[in-house]
């Protein structure tokens, strides 16, 4: 029996991903939660004919508590989306007071159940997350992970567009560092198969993965973010993580870890000068069973990009573990 829950499911990520869920044989029950809308939700999934049952809960009640017993997984995409003219960080201050009193709520009902954050901005929201489970003492680096696979998916479907690849997703591309601008880093050279882009189109490709949010956000106009393909990712790394947990073996799939509490993790902390970072990772029954160490490998073009990811990117980290030591008043 695996139970899966995911919290924010009425949402605009929350809805989609709750569909796919749903429809996943891999998932034996979905709990639902959010602050509003959550049983209506969890009705109308109910009529689709597939393995899961599923139930949805509001904060009343308990309803959080209830939505988390027993979880095996539980995927986070609560919080407020991006608007235009909005950067991640301007929606720090809403999104790691949610996430943080979601980790207090998996801390006490569920902390062995692996931890899937999406919640923007995630290079600060995963360090919440760690933070508060170390207050807890119910931390296991192992089972939290920053979902960074729609940089991955960006990356396979844009490559597509040039290499004329009819399926996208069979070019594997390693894309590491973090989960917003330029903390976000393709390793188009290390692409298996290897693609061949063209230098003059190589800076557009590589800010196109980095900036992919704000095409979607100028697209829809005021009117959201990107939400149906986060959510396609986020179902992705879930199900991968699935299967893993069940013993399929040779599963490897970018995300963001806390370094010194993961396999291989150590070597890459030293070499970038931080702790949490995402790079490729063999998922299996513990969670995150070995980060592999690929960053000597890039290109010097990577090199420079692989600097300014650094640079960002402790600074985000410094304000997740900041929020937790010293809350807003």
């Amino acid at each position: 029996m695996v139970k899966a829950v995911v919290a924010g499911a009425a949402g605009g990520i929350g809805q989609p991903l709750s569909l796919l869920l749903k429809a996943s044989p891999y998932i034996d029950h979905l709990s639902l939660y959010d602050v509003v809308n959550t049983p209506g939700v969890a009705t109308d999934l109910s009529h689709i004919s597939s393995v899961a049952k599923i139930d949805g809960f509001l904060p009343k009640d308990d309803g959080l508590k209830k939505a988390l017993t027993g979880a095996d997984i539980v995927v986070i995409p609560a919080g407020i989306p991006r608007k235009p003219g909005m950067t991640r960080d301007d929606l720090f201050k809403i999104n790691a007071g949610i996430v943080k009193g979601l980790i207090e709520g998996i801390a006490e009902t569920c902390p062995d159940a692996y931890i899937l954050v999406i919640s923007n901005p995630v290079n600060s929201t995963v360090p919440i997350a760690a933070e508060v489970l170390k207050k807890a003492g119910k931390f296991n680096p192992q089972k939290l992970f920053g979902v960074t696979t729609l940089d991955v998916v960006r990356a396979e479907t844009f490559v597509a567009e040039i290499s004329g690849e009819k399926d996208p997703a069979k070019t594997v591309i390693p894309v590491i560092g973090g989960h917003s601008g330029e903390t976000i880093v393709p390793l188009f050279s290390l692409a298996k198969p290897s693609v061949k882009i063209p230098e003059d189109k190589l800076d557009a490709l590589t800010k196109r993965v980095q900036f992919g949010g704000d095409e979607v956000v100028a697209a829809k106009d005021g009117a959201g973010s990107a939400t149906l393909s986060m959510a396609y990712a986020g179902f992705r790394f879930a199900e991968k993580l699935l299967k893993a947990a069940k013993g399929e073996s040779g599963i490897v799939e970018p995300t963001f870890v806390y370094l010194p509490g993961v396999p291989g993790g150590d070597a890459i902390a030293k070499e970038t000068g931080l702790e949490y970072f995402s790079v490729p990772v063999e998922l299996g029954k513990k969670g995150a069973e070995k980060a592999h160490n690929i960053i000597g490998q890039a290109n010097e073009y990577e090199k420079k990009l692989l600097k300014a990811c650094y640079e960002g990117l402790g600074g985000n980290i410094s304000k997740g573990v900041e929020f937790v030591a010293n809350p807003p008043k």
